[in-house]
């Protein structure tokens, strides 16, 4: 009860959670987009055929502003500046070519310096290009050849929404950084302030004071993770939660407090609040980065990935968070990953009591 009336009692750290599990997850949702939407594209029509009208016509939002008719001449100056992203080059006699069997060629123009939209939105183009002429010819009676009917089925998000992803994922950030930051700061606190003296004349063994900060800040954390999933990412961003929200919570309870201890640890080897906040800064920052909710962890090095696979228990969580809100796995498939959290935070926790004791209590 100290430790939550400490918290309660630091205005700024409150307004950060608050912050932190709101306003930042919806910015961060739909603010930074992975897929290519609104995307500028001209169309250098020199075929004038029916079927360049209707390439010129699909292209249409939400993937694309509306496609505008260009010149070649226009061509480098309008992506020079900025104004085209992808520039779609329609030969001559293009229709004729097709319709006669003759082999005929488009040129698409890219800006990649927009590196997202030009991946993706080449893909788009591509898929598009191929879809209305194959319609084309099959409306005049003309096979086209296709020997492979490829069919993609998207599961657990079929409009491959990246705000889907980067939102859950941001409150699973937020759980890190906070649990981390909460802990350790309230630890440098107590000790700037010379509160912690007050603690040694109490009948209380280390342990029982670490755990209380650890308990009382993960709860916190929690509380705030909880009334994000349902208000801010369910209700705000409209956003389904496909699994279960109490077993993610039981999940996150043991990681909260497993990196609670990475805080009280952090506040033991620091002795200031400016020493704490410029080594937690480069620790959050990798173990965000290589935890597998930016990139897939298979994209890494071998050794980087089994490195962090065992020093880390944030690779774990994330794997465990997206088997739960995103696929709806339960434990039965889930638990090596609780499993493997438990192990790191049992490490953690007698390395922290150690360090605690040394630099707490001298001995």
């Amino acid at each position: 009860m100290k430790e939550l009336r400490s918290i309660r009692a630091d205005p700024i750290m409150m307004v950060l959670v608050v912050y932190a599990f709101s306003v930042a997850v919806y910015t961060v949702a739909n603010g930074a987009t992975t897929e290519a939407r609104d995307m500028t594209i001209g169309i250098v029509d020199e075929d004038h055929s029916t079927l360049s009208r209707q390439l010129l016509d699909v292209m249409k939002p939400p993937l694309f502003r509306k496609a505008v008719e260009i010149s070649v001449d226009q061509v480098d100056p309008m992506m020079d500046a900025g104004q085209l992203v992808f520039v779609l080059e329609i030969p001559p006699r293009f229709e004729r070519d097709l319709l006669t069997g003759h082999p005929t060629s488009m040129q698409l123009n890219v800006d990649a310096t927009a590196m997202t939209q030009a991946g993706n939105g080449s893909g788009y183009i591509e898929n598009i290009v191929t879809a209305e002429i194959t319609k084309f010819l099959l409306s005049r009676e003309i096979k086209a050849a296709m020997p492979v009917d490829f069919v993609t089925r998207v599961l657990f998000n079929p409009n491959l929404d990246s705000s889907w992803f980067t939102s859950v994922m941001q409150v699973i950030n937020n759980i890190t950084m906070l649990t981390v930051i909460l802990t350790g700061a309230a630890l440098i606190r107590e000790r700037e302030q010379g509160t912690v003296e007050h603690l040694l004349v109490m009948p209380l063994v280390p342990a029982e004071i670490m755990l209380a900060k650890i308990i009382a800040n993960s709860l916190v954390i929690l509380c705030a993770a909880s009334l994000s999933l349902l208000f801010v990412v369910q209700w705000w961003l409209q956003i389904p939660i496909t699994g279960s929200i109490p077993l993610f919570l039981f999940g996150a309870a043991i990681y909260a407090i497993t990196v609670a201890t990475l805080g009280i640890l952090l506040g033991t080897i620091t002795s200031t609040m400016g020493q704490f906040g410029l080594l937690v800064i480069p620790i959050l920052m990798i173990t965000q980065l290589l935890s597998g909710s930016t990139t897939p962890m298979e994209s890494m090095p071998v050794w980087l990935r089994y490195g962090m696979q065992i020093t880390s228990p944030t690779p774990h969580f994330v794997a465990f968070a997206q088997g739960v809100l995103y696929r709806g796995a339960d434990l039965q498939i889930l638990w090596p990953e609780l499993v493997a959290i438990v192990v790191i935070g049992s490490v953690y926790l007698l390395f922290s009591l150690r360090r605690f004791r040394q630099v707490i209590f001298g001995g």
